[in-house]
Parts: structure tokens; sequence; C-alpha cells
């Protein structure tokens, strides 16, 4: 979740993007919304835009929301909109976090990539959840652009003249955000301009942090009863960090070989170390077994939510990384401590069916890590995140 002070929570955009793009319609994205779902419906936007993504789907943007929204519905009862007199639901993201709950049956602190992984197993089954969430805001968002220049429009208009408008504006008069595809439905796709992607990807921390700031106002406002909202749109730490698992496998590896440690080349004691996360929980908010690796305790707490430099030290810790793949594939009982992990650190796909399976060598190893790690690490870079410099470590 993005830091921000609430006395300084307006959108604040770096100046030279005033000249070329239309900062003040950006700004009124999250105007006098109806319902919750505009806020979760940027925020995905830009996430996905930090990821180096140029595109996506209406159902990738959706996932992302309800990914987003899980653990404030879910973990602290949050009502995004609010509900109506007879006790039902007005919100449809609402609808589709708890219709996913009930087919999944997912504990309320899943993790992220638990819950992505739930979406996709149950897609079908949340169809008529998802689309009732592509009916208004994909247009709607874009409202504080429209009859500035040229051609105007009702913002009461169908979805299909709408879109048509708002790519003609963009194609003209006013260049925008995003742009529509001539797919139907879900598999209807947005196309990212290019200019709003440079100043997104420059911008992210804050506007991030504006977008956390009005989704906090309009819930708060929707659930006047709930004492500290703006700490119930994230799980808490302690109820999130899952590593006894991991924990016992490294200490397996270290009764039988010597680890030297990513940040000091020493040997890691195994009475005296830590099990961390390379890029921070704080932004991967998971604990994947690719993510995490031991070290020194005495550097943890100076490391605390900063990125290692990966040329420094991401060769090193993927070293590490190999020598406990060698070993799961090598000797039972290793293997065991690995197969102990599955539950609450081995979610992610391109882990299990790549990175792990049996026959890598060493640099196909590196290299499938690598390729996507990177993208995480450099997103998280972009959204603000320190480099830890060793060298002043205490």
């Amino acid at each position: 979740m993005a830091e921000f002070d609430f006395e300084k929570a307006g959108l604040v955009i770096e100046r030279q993007y005033y000249n070329t793009l239309d900062i003040e319609g950006f700004s009124r994205m999250m105007k006098d919304p109806s319902y919750c779902y505009k806020f979760y419906w940027l925020e995905a936007i830009v996430q996905l835009i930090s990821e180096n993504r140029t595109e996506a789907t209406y159902d990738e943007i959706i996932n992302e929301m309800i990914a987003n929204a899980w653990y404030s519905v879910l973990e602290f009862h949050i009502h995004l909109s609010g509900i109506w007199g007879d006790g039902s639901i007005k919100d449809n993201l609402e609808r589709a976090v708890l219709k996913l709950k009930s087919l999944s049956d997912l504990p309320a602190n899943a993790s992220k990539i638990e819950i992505k992984n739930a979406i996709a197993e149950h897609d079908k089954e949340l169809h008529e959840q998802k689309q009732a969430l592509t009916h208004n805001v994909p247009y709607k968002a874009l409202s504080g652009f429209a009859n500035k220049t040229g051609e105007r429009i009702s913002l009461d208009s169908n979805a299909g003249r709408m879109m048509e408008y708002y790519n003609n504006l963009s194609n003209t008069d006013i260049l925008l955000p995003y742009t529509f595809g001539t797919e139907n439905g879900l598999k209807r796709k947005l196309t990212f301009s290019d200019a709003w992607i440079q100043m997104i990807r420059d911008n992210t921390v804050s506007i991030l942090g504006w977008i956390q700031c009005e989704k906090v106002k309009w819930l708060q406002n929707n659930n006047p009863e709930v004492p500290g909202l703006i700490y119930k749109l994230a799980p808490l730490d302690e109820k999130m960090r899952k590593l006894s698992h991991v924990r016992n496998l490294w200490d397996g590896i270290l009764d039988i070989r010597d680890i030297q440690d990513v940040f000091t080349d020493e040997s890691i004691d195994r009475n005296q170390y830590d099990v961390d996360h390379f890029i921070p929980w704080s932004f991967v908010m998971n604990d994947e077994l690719w993510n995490l690796m031991p070290m020194d305790s005495s550097l943890n707490s100076a490391k605390n939510n900063r990125l290692p430099d990966w040329d420094d030290f991401f060769i090193r810790f993927a070293k590490n990384q190999f020598v406990m793949y060698e070993l799961v594939h090598e000797m039972e009982g290793i293997r065991k401590l690995y197969e102990a992990c599955y539950r609450d650190n081995l979610h992610s796909i391109w882990a299990n069916q790549e990175l792990y399976r049996k026959g890598n060598s060493d640099i196909e190893f590196y290299n499938i890590l690598e390729k996507n790690m990177r993208p995480v690490y450099d997103s998280a870079r972009r959204q603000g995140y320190d480099v830890w410099d060793r060298r002043f470590a205490g």
C-alpha cells in the first residue's frame, strides 16, 4: 500500500507533463463516483502500467480489482459502497469478491497470487459478476476529459457511442490515458497511450497515494462506524508472514551444506539467521519461495524495507536458490521439507512449472529466475522503494 500524508494527499504530478497531457482531466477521474469500483479501476490500470504493460483486457483489469479489494471486504468486513435498505450489497465488486470466497474457500488473508489463481480456476462461475463491472466504469472514468473541445456528447449515451467518442477524441483533440479495442465483453482490450504510460511510471507513488486517499474517504463515508479504515485496505504483516516451513527447509539445507550470506559472503550460522525477502514483502505481499533467502540476522533490520542492489546481489541470491533446487531433487529429506512449503510458499505457476522443474542447468535456472523477478524488482523501484547500500549498513 502506497504511503501518503492526508494533508498533502492531492494529486501531485511533475510539472513537465502539464504541457503535453490533460492532467486536470486525469484528476477528475476520481470525482463524484457512484460506486467504489471507479477507484479500483484506475488503481488496477496504474499497477498494470507500472509492471510494464502497454495494454490489458477488461478481464485482466477486473482480476486485479478483485484481488485488490479482497482484504478490505473479507479481512476487515468493509462495504465498498454500503448496503441497500433490505441488507443486500450495492457494489458489484464486493459481490465478486464474496462470490469468489464462496467458490474457493480461500482464507481472508490469502496472498494476492492465491487470489489470482482462484480467479482463474473459477473464471466461468465469476463471469456474471465480472461482466457487471464493465457496464459503466471503463468509459465513465474518462468523463473528466469529455466536452472540452470539438464534438460534444451526453455522458448518459450508450456504451458503444461513448467508446467511439473517446477513441475519436484521443485521435484528434485530447490524448486520453487509454483507448478501446473492438473486442466483445471481457475480452475487450484497452491500449494505454505511450505518453500517459511514461507519466504514470514517473509518478506512480504519487498517483497511487492519491487514489488511496480518495478511496479511504469514500470507504470511510460508507463505513462510518469502522475506525482506522486507512489501515484496513491491505493485510497486516503479522497475519500474513508464513515462513516456518521455509525456515525448516533452510535449516535442513544448512545441516548438510555451507551457504554463503548473499550480502557478506560469509557462511550462514544456522543459529543466527533470518529468512527474508529479496524484494520487500510490503511490495510483493506474499511469502513465495523464489523470493526468500537466509541472511545474517544482524543485517536484516538494516536492510529493512529496501531493495538489494540488483547488479551486486541478484546472482549471489540466485546461486543460493540453485543450491536449494539441486538438493530438492537429490535428497529425499530435503524434498519432503520443500513439499511442506506447498501450502504457504509455492503458489506461483511459473515457479512450479519452470523454475523448480527437474532438469534445469544453473544458467537456465538463473535466467528463469531473472526473467520473472526483474520486472517485479523494477516495478518496486518505480513505486519509490529505495535501494539498500550494504556499505553503509550498521
